[in-house]
């Protein structure tokens, strides 16, 4: 998850190639809908004069990996580098 998506582009790649040497089987990258928060805040805080408003939003970009995974495999994927901005959460089943 992340709000840069090249930052998240370049992370699939490094899980992705960590996948491949490990031969593990796995599917994705799975894109899901991209999250929009949107923030409008009024822009004279005194409340003097014509109201203007500004208004902000933040994308956020997730992807989904399904893989069966092995000891080695978890190791290599907890060795990726993560871009600051993204945010990754693993879910064991």
């Amino acid at each position: 998850m992340s709000p840069n998506l090249e930052n998240l582009k370049s992370l699939e790649k490094d899980v992705l190639q960590v996948l491949k040497e490990s031969k593990v089987s796995f599917s994705g990258p799975i894109p899901l809908p991209n999250k929009v928060l949107k923030v409008t805040t009024q822009k004279n805080t005194s409340g003097q004069g014509t109201i203007t408003w500004d208004k902000f939003e933040i994308r956020v970009h997730r992807r989904v990996f399904y893989l069966e995974a092995t000891e080695k495999a978890l190791r290599l994927l907890l060795r990726v580098n993560l871009p600051e901005d993204a945010k990754v959460s693993l879910d064991l089943f």
